[in-house]
């Protein structure tokens, strides 16, 4: 069986032919902060030679970071598929969320990997938090190895699995990967999105009554968070319900337009970033402020208003609507 790194090479399972026109000439040049001497040394062996990206790090460097992430995807992918449509028994959090062995299961395969390419590197993880073999690290994987527990329990194979990696706190690429369908967005900043080695784009659409919005679920909004939503789902053309990072995955590839969601965590949505911002999109917080959080031992993974777009215009369009402040 071939691996999800081989499947890049081949054309994507989505067409971007649509009514509406391209968006992806937008997409941003994003700049970092080159790593630290401490990174250099011990984290991906940085050299000088080669030519350096956007952001500042080396090419060569860049291919290897995102060879591991395809390899952290595929490792989640193989038990995930060895879980999905089984009986498995479903346990509840604290914040009574289902979780599964599959979960558990995949985020430790993901975590095996990442350390053993990159042992001085922190990884946050939905299931077990902060693991670093220092106090603090520039760079940081933030992992939710199946983005959507109930789709998955459910049986619906539009879950997902989030793979996020930060350098300084800036998400520098992201995945999100769907296993069953064997679908991988690629994001890194910079650089356009890719879908299974095909550069993909968001789509143009100048106004909100025109627009294709997803939610997770109408029921995950609460007090004036469901009020702001509603005055979105009002304006639109068709409101859709489920998909949790999938319906990223589908604005980025310029099949919907928006997507509005409330009380998501920093692995929820970190791994979108790149992938949304490289297909022309934009998503930020719904006062349209940055998404950003700090990893760290002690960081909680409080939660978030998440608001994408395809286009910059009904992005704009949608924050006037939301009236958050």
């Amino acid at each position: 069986m071939f691996s999800q790194s081989h499947l890049l090479s081949l054309n994507p399972t989505f067409s971007s032919s649509s009514s509406f026109s391209s968006n992806c000439s937008s997409f941003p040049s994003v700049r970092l902060k080159f790593p630290s001497a401490r990174v250099m040394a011990f984290g991906s062996r940085l050299t000088n030679g080669g030519h350096s990206s956007s952001f500042g790090i080396n090419e060569s460097e860049i291919t290897r970071l995102a060879e591991v992430g395809n390899k952290v995807a595929d490792a989640a992918g193989q038990v995930i598929r060895k879980y999905f449509r089984q009986k498995i028994d479903i346990l509840d959090k604290d914040d009574s969320s289902p979780v599964t062995i599959a979960d558990k299961s995949a985020e430790e395969a993901m975590v095996s990997i990442i350390l053993e390419h990159f042992p001085y590197h922190a990884i946050y993880g939905e299931e077990k938090g902060w693991r670093c073999k220092e106090g603090s690290a520039d760079y940081v994987w933030v992992l939710d190895p199946i983005d959507g527990t109930k789709s998955f329990i459910t049986g619906k194979p539009l879950f997902g699995t989030l793979i996020a990696l930060l350098l300084n706190g800036k998400p520098i690429l992201g995945i999100i990967d769907q296993p069953v369908l064997r679908e991988r967005w690629i994001g890194i900043s910079g650089k356009k999105t890719r879908l299974n080695g095909q550069e993909v784009c968001s789509r143009s659409c100048a106004n909100l009554s025109h627009a294709y919005l997803y939610t997770t679920s109408p029921h995950l909004f609460s007090g004036d968070a469901e009020e702001a939503f509603v005055r979105v789902r009002n304006k639109v053309k068709v409101p859709l319900y489920g998909c949790d990072c999938y319906a990223y995955a589908l604005l980025a590839s310029g099949f919907v337009d928006l997507v509005v969601e409330s009380g998501l965590k920093p692995y929820d949505f970190l791994a979108l970033i790149p992938v949304i911002e490289g297909a022309g999109g934009v998503i930020t917080d719904w006062k349209g402020d940055e998404l950003c959080w700090e990893a760290s031992p002690t960081s909680s993974a409080r939660s978030f208003n998440v608001l994408a777009a395809g286009d910059k215009q009904i992005h704009l369009q949608a924050l006037e609507s939301l009236q958050w402040r």
